[in-house]
């Protein structure tokens, strides 16, 4: 069992659902990246993703591209969140996966990223632009190293997609609440109810739902639904603003 695995099944022994919040590395800076990992720790976090800054963040709202602009500007690299894991992991065990994009991880070298992505403290990568169908070489060596691939279905997933995605995901199945981009309007009707229950009859594994949510009634709202909420954009937001987060994310976990 991974530590994202062991996070949901501790979860749903006690009844509760798993809060993730997204926050970019490297904004403003990596060392206050470390300091929102505590803090969100604290605060009721169960899982952590850390963005991980591109330049062409296809699946990003303007809110997360900007705080990406930015920790590029400050030099953030691939390498620099990896050794960044490293130093959180000598204050806190909380499962953290890395949200990137292919390039990086194809330029810094598949078998390398993920061997040292693990070495480095890593539970688990989304990698939005790398879809089942082309994942083989990644999907083997991250089953070799225990790395949890977390693919991503959508409104739109046809069952054929919705099979290939349960198969290759370990983790949870990351379930996109809108067809559009981080931060688009939330909208929690029948059509998410309906898609989520003909997922839950297809697998077993846990589903989190992001994209959208933006406030602790639209978690609470996504919590009776999935196994996990998924809250970026809002985040991201009040950092952007120098805003402190504990309280939004103490507010989270109530609400859910």
């Amino acid at each position: 069992m991974s530590r994202i695995s062991d996070t949901f099944n501790s979860l749903k022994k006690k009844g509760s659902k798993a809060l993730i919040p997204y926050i970019m590395a490297g904004d403003p800076s990596l060392d206050a990246t470390k300091q929102f990992v505590l803090d969100l720790e604290s605060a009721g976090a169960d899982i952590i993703e850390l963005g991980v800054p591109f330049s062409d963040p296809l699946a990003d709202g303007p809110t997360i591209q900007r705080a990406a602009e930015r920790s590029l500007l400050h030099g953030t690299t691939l390498r620099k969140v990896l050794k960044l894991v490293k130093e959180i992991r000598t204050e806190s065990d909380i499962a953290l996966i890395l949200m990137t994009y292919y390039n990086p991880v194809f330029k810094y070298g598949i078998d390398k990223f993920v061997a040292e992505a693990v070495k480095a403290g890593v539970n688990g990568v989304i990698i939005p632009d790398l879809i089942p169908d082309e994942a083989q070489d990644f999907i083997r060596l991250a089953r070799n190293h225990k790395l949890d691939t977390i693919f991503l279905l959508a409104p739109t997933s046809t069952q054929a997609r919705i099979s290939k995605v349960v198969n290759a995901a370990t983790g949870f199945i990351y379930y996109v609440s809108i067809t559009g981009i981080t931060g688009s309007r939330l909208s929690i009707g029948k059509h998410l109810k309906d898609n989520l229950n003909l997922l839950k009859s297809t697998t077993k594994k846990p589903i989190a739902v992001g994209f959208g949510i933006s406030n602790p009634d639209e978690a609470s709202a996504v919590s009776q639904l999935a196994d996990g909420v998924i809250i970026g954009s809002a985040i991201v937001k009040l950092i952007a603003q120098g805003k402190g987060i504990k309280s939004f994310v103490k507010n989270l976990r109530k609400a859910i």
